[in-house]
């Protein structure tokens, strides 16, 4: 029995995996799993890099102690957009900006006023928006010029960590592709758009392939943990390309949906597609395992629900998914909707009354229980995954039948089911873990044990349930879509 780790970091919550092999079946087993929030201090977000590395030494230690420290390798992935810059000596010039960070709108505002939004999207074919590497760049640029003047480096945050582990300085390819800096016709940086924006060219580490080796674990590192040197493969970097790589699709007719705080939702393309329609519906290409295209849209995912629970738990009252569904079960269907993607969701400081308040302004009666809240946000997000599925059909001029969900937000039955509903489409949801088997992929991959992709997804289909989700009251479903295009005034 072969094992490698998989450690998938993300915007709330990081954990490790051991992925084990028989020769027919994968196994996954939880090691290790740990909070990972962005930290506001004097009105600035940050990711505390340290605590990241520490937690996953815990999970290192905790696994050799479980039986688990002969791995033949392991690899890292993460959330989108983010990056560490080091100093000329191999340092971290202090703790990594989170992309909810002020810096990056302002980014936004300036880059746009110098270089349209359309060229950006033309020239990497990403949607431009104040999140992307880019903006947070330039926003640095403007507002801590030193920072930018002491870096010799540029890592995401996935090869970053990367880095800390093994000293090698290298940034992946499908991680890299959520910048807003790769060229899309040459999928290495955009040197002229860099240089147009002043930005030091000099400091972003060569791009490489995924399912490549990075290097081995340090010295440092294996002492303090007590292993020999582990292989560090060059996986999917970013989160929702290894979650794409996991989810066991037959045929070429589904979309796919990576579920947690964001809901990345799209389909796989042979090629990008930087069309005019894909730019106006706020459409954006990122790269795969295999070297293909996501054609995707970055949605608010749980992330609602998150903050709303925050909210509560100041209040002294704890909830999960199950009594969340039993609250929501007992309210009123379809009473109130909002955007999920409207700016006034992006970070407020109360995210109860900041649903409250999208209800007052558009006019709605204003929600008060919690599950009014629950309700209002479960069935808007939802509505919106309709209208994304509909305008992917739209720009791909093909209809996708069935809709594939992987990630922790597919643990949430009544997500998936109104997702069905609202969608008209059949919805199988699972792995769970997606990200960790996508990861873990990438390293068998590498190592020899799968022959390719395709192979792989055979593999996942044999060892992970999933779970068949059927549309249910979609009449119901088809007058409330109609309803919440009216207030959210989405065409």
């Amino acid at each position: 029995m072969k094992k490698v780790w998989a450690f998938d970091l993300g915007a709330s919550n990081g954990r490790l995996m051991v992925s084990s092999f028989d020769g027919n079946r994968l196994g996954l087993e939880e090691i290790h799993r740990f909070s990972n929030q962005p930290t506001k201090v004097m009105n600035r977000y940050y990711w505390d890099v340290l605590h990241i590395i520490n937690e996953m030494k815990t999970g290192m230690s905790k696994s050799r102690v479980k039986g688990h420290g002969d791995v033949e390798s392991l690899g890292i992935d993460s959330w989108g957009v983010d990056f560490g810059l080091l100093s000329s000596n191999g340092e971290i010039l202090g703790n990594p900006y989170c992309y909810r960070d002020p810096y990056a709108a302002l980014g936004l505002a300036e880059v746009t006023k110098l270089v349209g939004k359309k060229e950006l999207f033309f020239r990497t074919g990403n949607e431009p928006t104040q999140i992307n590497t880019l903006f947070q760049l330039y926003g640095i640029k403007k507002n801590n010029p030193m920072l930018l003047e002491q870096a010799e480096s540029l890592l995401m945050t996935p090869n970053l960590i990367g880095y800390l582990l093994s000293g090698e300085k290298q940034n992946e390819f499908t991680i890299s592709s959520t910048s807003q800096l790769l060229s899309i016709s040459s999928q290495s940086w955009d040197s002229e758009l860099i240089n147009t924006l002043g930005l030091p060219i000099d400091i972003f580490e060569p791009i490489v392939k995924p399912m490549t080796m990075l290097g081995k674990t340090l010295p440092h590192i294996n002492q303090e943990v007590g292993m020999s040197a582990v292989n560090i493969v060059n996986v999917a970097g970013h989160d929702t390309a290894s979650a794409l790589a996991a989810l066991p699709m037959e045929g070429n007719d589904s979309v796919f949906m990576s579920c947690g705080t964001w809901v990345l939702m799209g389909v796989q393309m042979n090629e990008p597609n930087v069309s005019h329609e894909a730019f106006t519906y706020g459409f954006t290409n990122e790269g795969t395992l295999d070297g293909q295209y996501r054609l995707l849209k970055n949605n608010m995912g749980l992330w609602l629900i998150q903050q709303c629970r925050f909210i509560w738990e100041k209040e002294g009252i704890q909830t999960d998914y199950i009594e969340e569904s039993r609250l929501i079960e007992k309210t009123k269907s379809f009473q109130t909707f909002i955007d999920p993607d409207d700016p006034l969701f992006f970070n407020p400081s109360n995210m109860v009354e900041a649903v409250q308040s999208y209800c007052r302004n558009t006019g709605q009666v204003v929600p008060n229980s919690r599950g009014e809240i629950l309700s209002c946000i479960l069935e808007s997000l939802a509505l919106k995954y309709r209208w994304v599925v509909e305008k992917l059909e739209r720009i791909t001029d093909k209809q996708w039948k069935k809709i594939h969900m992987g990630g922790g937000g597919i643990q949430n039955n009544l997500f998936c089911q109104y997702t069905s509903n609202a969608t008209g489409r059949e919805v199988i949801a699972g792995p769970v873990e997606a990200s960790s088997i996508g990861n873990s992929i990438a390293q068998w991959i590498a190592l020899g044990e799968f022959k390719n992709l395709k192979e792989a997804r055979m593999i996942v289909q044999n060892s992970f349930h999933t779970e068949i989700y059927e549309p249910m009251n979609t009449a119901n479903w088809q007058e409330a879509y109609e309803k919440f295009l009216e207030v959210t005034t989405l065409k």
